[in-house]
């Protein structure tokens, strides 16, 4: 049976994703069988394995730092955000139902036994396993709920917990000691290690209160983790990828929906040099764009609502007609379409007019498609000519079914070996359901480079990337920022030792 040890948070957005993210690729340039868990997660990023199911997009992250595959036993629980009330609830990849926070937690409890069910399994065929929190295990409101989110997932797994508090938001002694005041004392006595993340400046100057706070709390600070800028994933729409830049050589702009998920398929476009892809919230932002995307949402008809009251529908439209690109992704490619109906109230309910740039009809419907796919572009002109015949890889994960006019590319199913026409095209714009489409080396550069060249920029002044090389290189970076500035070997201590 694996070793394991859990980082919790003193709050959401703590950095304790990517302390876990480090810790698993340590662990793997260590030479040990690393895997992530987080028992329950809530975001609308998410993934698709290769067995057509889903989790959540943070424990992937930690998968592809661990170096192994990822599986829906490191994410058993998904709560996918469809409202502030409710979420859609995902249990070993599959939609279990739609329910609203009172509902999920009355069956909360009865899902314990299928959380230790994937934690066995991971654990009879790894060495490590680098466990994640939720929130805060402070929250002594939900602590009667804390089934198997942080110390109740701890006390289950028997894991030791280091605890994470962000010194960039301020007040990070009164969050560390806070939070193991308000822990019962069999919980405080799990904590074994206490990290600051998030610093910047002199450490040297942190010495006294890092020395007060262990006298106070009786546990050992075991690392400053510094302020880094690094190229991986997020976990959710706090990622600070999401803030508007300035328009570069190349600038494509995203529409940042109040839904929006899955801004991971613009990951490999963000890292070429000389693009700026800006998420664009408001009229005022919205500049003059190359490329304008409309990305995924967990609620297309009321993120489309959205556009159009407050004036960005009129002003991708008036963009299109002028000739410029605009490309959809999965719920961006429904909002393309002429209409939208929703007779089930899967997501809005009724029927509302699209934005009428794609010839296109979307239906939303209670069977959710979950699949991964690859395939290559038909033959395309204008703006995406430069895309014929490129292959493409990724997945389709969405409720709706779309009447198609002039598909733009064939599909077929990784799962079930079935092929199938995929997207719209009509003149400047295009739709696809497929999430990743554009985030291939092959595809996202052959993009810019037409863009550049239709812009009368050179393309050769803009930078070459290779993805999957870039995102190995950024985990190998954060393993090196975890080991320089955590002690490793009271780390290793506290894994070995266990509570």
């Amino acid at each position: 049976m694996a070793k394991s040890i859990m980082i919790q948070g003193t709050m959401s957005n703590a950095g304790k994703s990517l302390i876990a993210a480090g810790l698993c690729r340590v662990f793997c340039q260590d030479g040990l069988k690393v895997a992530p868990f987080k028992a329950q997660n809530m975001a609308l990023n998410s993934f698709i394995t290769k067995e057509g199911l889903e989790m959540g997009r943070a424990q992937v992250v930690q998968a592809e730092a661990a170096c192994v595959e990822p599986s829906v036993l490191m994410n058993p629980i998904l709560l996918k955000p469809t409202s502030d009330m409710g979420s859609q609830v995902i249990v070993n990849g599959e939609v279990r139902a739609q329910m609203s926070a009172r509902e999920y937690f009355r069956i909360k409890k009865t899902l314990m036994p299928e959380v230790m069910k994937a934690y066995g399994m991971l654990s009879e065929t790894h060495d490590v396993i680098v466990i994640e929190g939720a929130g805060s295990p402070a929250e002594i409101n939900l602590k009667d709920a804390d089934v198997f989110v942080n110390m109740g997932m701890a006390k289950a797994a028997k894991a030791p917990v280091m605890l994470v508090g962000d010194i960039d938001r301020g007040g990070v002694f009164a969050q560390l000691y806070g939070t193991t005041a308000l822990l019962d004392p069999d919980e405080r006595a799990m904590v074994k290690g206490l990290i600051i993340n998030k610093f910047r400046g002199d450490e040297s100057i942190l010495t006294p209160g890092l020395k007060q706070l262990e006298a106070l709390t009786g546990i050992p600070v075991v690392g400053v983790v510094p302020y880094v800028h690094l190229d991986i994933d997020d976990e959710d729409s706090l990622s600070e990828r999401l803030e508007n830049k300035p328009a570069a050589l190349v600038d494509i702009a995203v529409m940042r929906l109040p839904r929006l998920s899955n801004f991971t398929d613009f990951r490999t476009l963000e890292a070429i040099d000389g693009v700026s892809v800006r998420y664009v919230s408001s009229v005022r932002e919205f500049g003059e764009p190359d490329l304008v995307i409309l990305p995924g949402t967990k609620n297309t008809m009321a993120d489309l609502l959205w556009l159009r009251s407050g004036g960005l529908e009129a002003k991708i439209l008036r963009f299109a007609d002028s000739g410029g690109a605009v490309f959809g992704i999965c719920g961006g490619y429904q909002m393309l379409g002429k209409e939208l109906n929703d007779p089930h109230g899967v997501e809005h309910g009724g029927t509302l007019r699209g934005m009428g740039l794609l010839p296109v009809k979307t239906t939303f419907a209670g069977q959710k498609t979950r699949t991964r796919v690859t395939g290559a572009f038909g033959t395309l002109s204008g703006a995406f000519s430069a895309l014929s015949k490129l292959p493409f890889e990724g997945y389709e994960i969405h409720m709706g079914v779309t009447e198609s006019g002039a598909p733009i590319a064939e599909i077929v199913d990784a799962v079930t070996g079935a092929a199938k026409q995929d997207g719209a095209v009509h003149g400047n714009v295009c739709g696809s359901y497929v999430h990743g489409i554009l985030d291939g080396d092959a595809v996202a550069g052959a993009l810019v480079r037409a863009l550049a060249d239709r812009k009368g920029v050179d393309p050769d002044l803009l930078g070459k990337i290779s993805g999957e090389t870039h995102k190995q290189e950024q985990y190998d970076l954060l393993a090196d920022t975890i080991r320089g500035h955590l002690d490793m070997n009271a780390v290793y201590r506290i894994l070995k030792e266990g509570v």
